[in-house]
């Protein structure tokens, strides 16, 4: 079983999560799922929700998912690569969920996917990920 991330719950450790309105509030082993009210901070000037912003909600969900899976000190380091596919628009003060969740771990690189969805389900932006992985070293 993954690590205990409670304390990283919230804005996951990132304070841009919390100024574009999203939060991370719940996880388990290989999954992570939030909530998103996009502020004015996430919006372009007519407020729809600027693709690039959905990209940073989709990357920290996708990130504290693969987190939540490892065990000790291991960690995600970087995003190696990522796609962002946005099928439908968000506006200021919709609201949506985000969810995250590893689809495949190697020693060195994860492979996660994310989405955001508004509130009738509907498919608003999705993503893939590939992420590389720090493994502590034995004691």
């Amino acid at each position: 079983m993954g690590k205990n991330m409670d304390r990283w719950l919230g804005d996951g450790g990132m304070p841009i999560i919390d100024a574009i309105g999203g939060s991370i509030d719940t996880y388990g082993d290989g999954w992570a799922e939030g909530k998103w009210v996009p502020t004015k901070m996430a919006c372009n000037p007519h407020d729809g929700v600027q693709a690039g912003v959905y990209a940073v909600m989709l990357d920290a969900a996708m990130n504290f998912a693969i987190n939540a899976s490892l065990d000790g000190k291991d960690r995600t380091k970087a995003t190696l690569e990522m796609k962002t596919d946005c099928m439908k628009g968000a506006a200021l003060g919709d609201t949506l969920s985000v969810r995250g969740q590893v689809d495949r771990m190697t020693k060195v690189v994860a492979f996660s996917s994310a989405e955001v969805r508004n509130e009738a389900g509907d498919l608003i932006c999705r993503s893939t990920g590939t992420f590389m992985v720090h493994r502590a070293e034995p004691a």
